[in-house]
C-alpha cells in the first residue's frame, strides 16, 4: 500500500536587495524574470492543453 504523501513544497520567489545594483544589473535581473515568466506561462499553456484534451476524451456522448 501508498502511503500518502503531505503537501509538495512550493518554491517562492525570494526578492533580492537591489539597492547597490547598477542599471546593467537591474536590466540583466529583467531580462531573466521575462525568461521565468514565459517559462511558467508555456508550462500553463501545456497544462492547459492537457486538461482540454482529457475533458474531451471524458466527455460523455450527446
Amino acid at each position: 500500500m501508498m502511503e500518502e504523501e503531505g503537501p509538495r513544497p512550493v518554491a517562492r520567489f525570494t526578492r533580492p536587495v537591489m539597492d547597490r545594483w547598477d542599471v546593467d544589473e537591474l536590466r540583466a535581473y529583467i531580462a531573466e524574470l521575462r525568461t521565468e515568466i514565459a517559462r511558467a506561462e508555456a508550462e500553463i499553456g501545456k497544462r492547459q492543453a492537457g486538461r482540454a484534451a482529457a475533458d474531451l476524451f471524458f466527455k460523455p456522448p450527446r
